[in-house]
């Protein structure tokens, strides 16, 4: 049996970013097993990892940094969210999965691994959804592969009471996945594709849009988003027009999800205004949308 390879990073301070450590989690680098790769459609897979170490400790928002093991090609990981943590019948937390849309050379390999074949994985990395009270409603908004980091959420906020709404949107009908998924879990589904296939003929935020103005300025709703840029910018833009604030969950490109490489670089704002830039591994990938310069990130 090959042996599997654990690092263990450790840091005293929770919270302190400095040491690659977000909200007290131990950060572990694995050899993982594959246990299974699902097709769910021509581009995109899911792929379950041996993880117990990362299980026990993913918080929704948090993400991994993966690669096929054994191969220098390509050279660096991927940043993926966690998309499921998956439990044993005892209800042990034994396995992760994520979701992987089919682009470049490093998403084709792990579209290609096969079951018991093994990816390094880092993590869990970066700072998660910060939970909003009261828990009466919550809105999560999604385009494409912005999806992954709402499987976990929707799970927290449905066992917190927390009325959830996922607001999904694609190109083509084929696009939205996991559907019933969210829809067994207890989850009220809004969708929308350009195309008109399924949902709204148009964009997500059109759904959205009618349900925030449905709502009265007082009624405790908690937005979340995660997808393109412009989506998000234009999810920020809506919903502070009724008063609300999202966390978005950014997708800069990341070189190694701890804070050396400084390739996540992204601008926001302080209390003051001032703008600056900071590491979207380490002080990310969740936001305040409000922070966020988004003339900046849109070009």
């Amino acid at each position: 049996m090959r042996k599997k390879r654990i690092l263990i990073l450790s840091c005293t301070q929770p919270r302190r970013s400095r040491c690659g450590y977000t909200h007290g989690a131990m950060i572990v680098d694995i050899d993982a097993e594959v246990m299974a790769n699902t097709k769910l459609s021509a581009d995109y897979n899911v792929l379950v990892l041996a993880a117990p170490d990362i299980a026990r400790q993913a918080r929704p928002g948090q993400f991994v940094m993966v690669k096929p093991s054994g191969s220098f090609t390509p050279l660096l990981r991927r940043p993926f969210s966690i998309f499921e943590v998956l439990r044993d019948p005892s209800g042990t937390p034994g396995a992760i999965s994520l979701l992987n849309k089919r682009i470049g050379v490093g998403t084709t390999l792990l579209w290609d691994v096969e079951p018991a074949g093994r990816v390094l994985c880092l993590g869990p990395l970066g700072r998660p959804f910060e939970p909003v009270d009261p828990p009466a409603e919550a809105f999560m908004v999604a385009g494409g592969v912005g999806l992954a980091p709402f499987a976990t959420l929707g799970d927290a906020l449905i066992a917190r009471g927390t009325r959830t709404t996922l607001f999904y949107g694609a190109r083509r009908g084929p696009e939205l996945l996991y559907t019933e998924w969210f829809a067994t879990r207890g989850v009220t589904l809004a969708l929308a594709t350009e195309d008109g296939s399924r949902g709204d003929h148009g964009l997500v935020t059109q759904p959205l849009q009618r349900a925030l103005a449905a709502r009265v300025s007082s009624d405790p709703v908690a937005l979340y988003a995660c997808g393109p840029t412009p989506m998000m910018h234009a999810v920020w833009k809506l919903a502070a027009g009724f008063g609300r604030d999202v966390q978005v969950s950014l997708e800069p490109v990341m070189g190694c999800g701890m804070g050396g490489c400084y390739s996540c670089v992204i601008p926001i704002r302080n209390d003051g205004g001032q703008r600056h830039f900071v590491r979207s591994c380490l002080a990310g990938p969740v936001f305040n949308a409000s922070r966020v310069v988004w003339e900046d990130l849109m070009g």
